[in-house]
């Protein structure tokens, strides 16, 4: 048994240092044909030749010596549709088209929060419902009606802001005669004027106490917008709240002659709402109620 394994491990001794006789060998032999290979001076001939001979097509991509390109022009005929890049020319940086791509899809998710609370949205809509509330039709006109001419009334109404924000920012954007931070300064400045002419002077002045941030109770460009959005939601509010009691107010006095005739003549079990509701719609239909309210309303922001 002692022989036996001592032959054994003696022939794998013997296999194991012939291996190792075979790898010197073969990386032996793979450096010279590597150094042939880098110090052949044919064959580096015969690349450069079959680059000069080779044409060049818009299509296709070019191998160019590196640095050849160096004007922005030629930089975006690059090969790299499928990467998001970041290009710098003497120092200044501009977004490639993926990068600007994301930043447009990051900003639609934005803009339904931004319309609700920097415009004129939140006061129609809240006035609106109270309308139909007060009209006690339970869902007539429908959430989906209300919303609708809630959006157009906006729109209507933020139309002259929207307008110089595209006149004065997005088209000198777009002709790349400003740049991206310079074009948002000058789009945020007609959204600050629309919202401190709407604001009250107390909602501003009690954030900027809040904020410790010094205010001589008349200048816009003292106020940062991170104080003037909130005191403007609280404003518009506040505002919504006041028409919305003005509207309540004949179709409560309404609600009162009902139940009063009601008690009168004995009919407690019968609900005032019940007898109240046509009369409410008659005198809204025949005070012109929708004509009213819309034109007043957007009235309340000139």
């Amino acid at each position: 048994m002692k022989n036996k394994s001592r032959t054994y491990n003696v022939g794998h001794e013997l296999r194991k240092i012939v291996y190792m006789l075979c790898m010197v060998v073969t990386i032996f032999l793979a450096d010279v044909v590597v150094v042939n290979a880098t110090t052949t001076e044919d064959d580096a001939a015969a690349a450069e030749r079959i680059l000069d001979n080779q044409q060049e097509d818009e299509e296709r991509t070019n191998i160019r010596e590196p640095g050849s390109d160096q004007t922005g022009d030629e930089l975006k005929k690059l090969n790299i549709a499928n990467s998001l890049t970041i290009e710098y020319d003497n120092g200044n940086g501009e977004l490639s088209g993926t990068l600007r791509i994301l930043l447009i899809l990051t900003a639609l998710a934005v803009v339904p929060i931004l319309l609700v609370t920097i415009t004129s949205f939140t006061r129609i809509l809240i006035v609106l419902h109270f309308t139909r509330q007060a009209l006690n039709t339970q869902t007539a006109p429908p959430n989906q009606v209300l919303i609708a001419i809630s959006l157009f009334l906006t729109f209507f109404i933020m139309q002259p802001v929207i307008a110089k924000v595209y006149t004065e920012a997005i088209v000198p954007y777009d002709a790349g005669e400003i740049g991206f931070e310079e074009a948002f300064e000058i789009a945020v400045d007609p959204m600050r004027a629309f919202m401190f002419e709407q604001t009250q002077v107390k909602d501003i002045d009690a954030f900027m106490q809040i904020s410790n941030t010094a205010w001589d109770g008349e200048s816009l460009n003292q106020v940062p917008t991170s104080v003037l959005i909130p005191a403007f939601i609280i404003s518009e509010l506040r505002t919504a709240f006041i028409i919305g009691f003005l509207i309540y107010v004949p179709f409560i006095v309404i609600d009162m002659v009902v139940a009063s005739v009601l008690m009168s003549m004995g009919m407690m079990m019968l609900p005032p709402t019940t007898i109240s509701m046509p009369f409410k719609i008659l005198l809204f239909v025949l005070a012109d109620g929708w004509n009213l309210v819309i034109v007043y309303l957007v009235r309340t922001f000139y």
